[in-house]
């Protein structure tokens, strides 16, 4: 079914939804994991090992990448230069820079140039 995952994540209780969801679908598929943020290094970097830590019991091959950049274009590119089958995301924003969860406008925009599957987790 999918063989490596794509999943963004800002830190928030919302986004751990999407994450879960990541875990979820790797799990039964065989497929590696990536956590995914777009965010400063500081930030980002503390953000996706926390997640990578929660779920390093599930069984998951899991890897981590921060990119500091626009969201949309960062999530785009990572999609088609790594070669992923499936991108997770929240459907809610989030508060700060790395508001890139919120339904109608970054998964909206993102829908449109993904070079891969989309799943959108409902985290409201």
């Amino acid at each position: 079914m999918y063989a490596k995952i794509l999943v963004g994540t800002d830190g928030s209780k919302r986004a751990a939804k999407a994450v879960d969801r990541a875990v979820e679908v790797a799990k039964v598929s065989g497929a590696a994991l990536t956590i995914f943020s777009a965010a400063s290094s500081g930030k980002g970097e503390t953000v996706v090992a926390a997640e990578s830590a929660r779920h390093s019991g599930s069984g998951v091959a899991i890897d981590t990448r921060v990119v500091d950049g626009e969201p949309v274009a960062t999530l785009i590119e990572a999609a088609r230069d790594g070669g992923y089958d499936l991108l997770v995301m929240g459907n809610r924003g989030m508060t700060g820079v790395t508001r890139f969860l919120r339904l109608g406008s970054v998964p909206n925009k993102v829908s449109h140039h993904l070079p891969c599957s989309l799943l959108i987790v409902k985290t409201t």
